[in-house]
């Protein structure tokens, strides 16, 4: 008798263990979409703490990211809870991070134990939680989920947190690239804000910057240097103002300032990118327009340059896909800029352009992609070099100048009887 008993309790046991280790893996399959999904930060916080609370058989449940000075507890999302506010706020003394830092797993709270992990001068009551667990990265707290009533008033049994443990692990991976994304955009931009504010500092220090920009890149260090200076030449052939020029050479220093942000790994990738990697890649315009909108350059254009560098004339570009009469002229001329240096330049995934291939490809897809008149000022600066009458070299010793003058003069002309479809006039 005594045996049947043991042998029902093991089997029951098993059937236990294995109808959550299934609730566990269905969690995670749940998990793994929401996370990788493309979407604004707060959905995502939202959808991963909808998993989360049902992972835990949970009426309530709210997800919490920590921030520093003052060290406090704020919410992302919360679910259930009737009296929650928006965002809810724990503040914390160093007993707290330390408790909550040290505790391993998830931990069921009762009168007792409510002061040793949280604070109660807060606008939320931590009696609202029954549950809660730690969100650490390589041992550094970044937040909590807390976990309210279940249904039925049931109590919650510390067999079953295994799977919310696990799937907390995935959670706080998510807030710690968030917040790494968010402190970067932040630093950058202060950083700009703080020069921008410096009378003259301008040329020097957007150089600075340009440099920083390119660490990532393989192979292609200098581009943003070289994108402000071709922009420069462009705008000065183009017969600008000299406030008009500085302003192109500004703004190609900093048109990539948000690869800040992209995963350097995309930069040295020996193919081509697949399409969710482009996507993170085309991220970058967004990205940066972002950073440098809402300082003060002496430059108004510089925000829509740096998202708009990748518009096309016939709407092919990103990220708004706009025609050619809704791109400023100022962007037409950095976008060729960049198109132009970065066909000259060596990539991972392909070898670079000659001089001449790189201006017959930029001719060949005028109109369509690019303004004829800026095209026409990129051939003026480099027909002025095949001369020597450039006073600073436009290319410089970027490339060894294997073209005639008379080979410029025939891709000029090339491009004349495209924008004429062909007709000729006599004098």
């Amino acid at each position: 008798m005594l045996w049947f008993f043991a042998t029902n309790t093991r089997v029951a046991l098993q059937k236990d263990n294995l109808r959550r280790l299934l609730r566990t893996v269905e969690a995670l399959s749940d998990l793994g979409p929401v996370i990788t999904a493309e979407r604004d930060f707060s959905q995502c916080a939202q959808a991963m703490l909808s998993v989360v609370r049902e992972a835990g058989g949970a009426r309530e449940a709210a997800l919490f990211a920590l921030h520093d000075r003052p060290s406090l507890l704020r919410s992302l999302a919360s679910e259930g809870f009737a009296l929650m506010p928006d965002p809810a706020v724990v503040p914390l003394l160093p007993k707290h991070i330390h408790a909550l830092t040290t505790l391993q797993g998830p931990t069921i709270l009762d009168a007792a134990s409510y002061e040793i992990y949280l604070s109660s001068n807060g606008n939320v009551a931590p009696e609202l939680f029954k549950c809660i667990a730690p969100l650490k990265t390589g041992g550094k707290l970044v937040g909590m989920v807390a976990l309210g009533r279940r249904e039925g008033e049931a109590l919650y049994d510390p067999g079953e947190f295994e799977a919310l443990d696990l799937l907390c692990h995935y959670v706080a991976l998510a807030i710690q690239n968030h917040s790494l994304s968010q402190t970067l955009t932040q630093r950058v931009s202060e950083n700009l804000r703080l020069l921008a504010s410096l009378h003259g500092f301008y040329d020097n220090a957007l150089q600075a910057f340009a440099a920083a920009i390119d660490v990532k890149h393989v192979n292609v260090h200098g581009h943003s240097l070289r994108v402000g200076r071709y922009a420069a030449a462009i705008g000065e052939a183009m017969g600008m103002e000299p406030g008009e020029v500085a302003a192109l050479r500004a703004a190609g220093y900093l048109h990539d300032i948000g690869k800040v942000a992209v995963d350097k790994r995309l930069f040295g990738k020996p193919t081509a990118l697949d399409p969710d990697e482009f996507r993170e890649m085309a991220d970058h315009t967004v990205v940066g327009h972002q950073i440098v909108t809402g300082i003060e350059f002496p430059w108004p254009r510089i925000p829509e340059i740096v998202r708009w560098h990748h518009e096309r004339a016939d709407g092919s570009g990103y990220p708004d896909s706009l025609m050619m009469q809704d791109v400023p002229i100022e962007v037409r001329v950095v976008g060729l800029a960049d198109t132009f240096d970065a066909m000259m330049s060596e990539r991972p995934y392909r070898e670079s352009l000659t001089l001449g291939g790189t201006l017959s490809e930029i001719v060949r897809m005028t109109p369509q992609k690019f303004d004829p008149n800026v095209v026409q000022a990129l051939l003026v600066q480099v027909r002025r070099d095949s001369v020597g009458s450039n006073r600073i070299a436009f290319l410089e010793d970027r490339a060894a100048l294997n073209l005639a003058p008379t080979d410029v003069d025939h891709l000029a002309a090339t491009l004349q009887h495209k924008m004429s479809n062909g007709r000729l006039y006599l004098t």
